[in-house]
């Protein structure tokens, strides 16, 4: 279930967030000071925060930046009653991802949270991608497609093409490739990876196709953008 942590001090203001969100199938966690708000926030088990900006302990702000310096990328809605631009842009600045003044209508509020939602999925769904031109190959459901058409990689030619992409632009060893693809010591008489790098050269770069694989003479394999 999506969990939504509300650190809020006012208790009329929380049990208002949480009625809302728990009525659109949101699992919301309440505590009323800063300071346990951080302890709680920097779990990284919530999928988003609504953060009051005037807190006892420890104020929103100080909370927003700290979850930023440290790389919690949580989305955060900041609520509250300051509502002046500047204060805005405060907020926004130190890391809040939405600024929602008081008093605010519940169905707004939990509008946002939604909008906050479908941003952190559709970013998930990014990193769970790895994209070279129109090459992608996705890591959840280990498919890969180059022009929108399906490729039949069998498991190494997969292992083999995700390093690739990771490292995209970049010169791989043929050290490099043996000990990350096949994880072993590195065997200078194998022609192991000229091997694979030629049966996924003929699923990935068919003919009449701009080649996204490029020999480096000397040094090994690259992918990249055609030139």
């Amino acid at each position: 279930m999506t969990r939504v942590l509300t650190i809020e001090d006012d208790a009329v203001t929380a049990r208002e967030i949480v009625a809302e969100l728990s009525n659109h199938g949101l699992e919301v966690d309440w505590v009323d000071n800063g300071r346990e708000g951080l302890v709680k926030a920097v779990s990284g088990v919530y999928d988003v925060i609504t953060l009051d900006r005037m807190l006892p302990e420890l104020d929103g702000l100080a909370i927003v930046t700290t979850l930023r310096t440290i790389g919690v990328s949580t989305p955060v809605l900041m609520i509250s009653a300051l509502s002046d631009v500047d204060e805005r842009v405060r907020g926004l600045r130190a890391g809040g991802d939405d600024y929602l003044t008081k008093p605010f209508a519940s169905d707004e509020m939990a509008a946002r949270v939604e909008v906050l939602l479908r941003r952190k999925q559709a970013s998930a769904a990014q990193d769970n991608t790895l994209r070279v031109a129109d090459l992608e190959l996705d890591l959840i459901t280990r498919e890969a497609r180059r022009g929108g058409q399906p490729l039949n990689l069998l498991p190494t030619e997969f292992k083999l093409l995700e390093f690739l992409m990771r490292n995209a632009g970049q010169v791989l060893t043929r050290m490099m490739i043996f000990e990350e693809v096949w994880g072993y010591h590195f065997d200078p008489g194998t022609n192991l990876i000229d091997v694979h790098i030629g049966r996924l050269r003929k699923k990935i770069d068919p003919a009449g196709t701009p080649p996204l694989i490029k020999t480096v003479r000397g040094s090994g394999y690259v992918i990249a953008e055609p030139v």
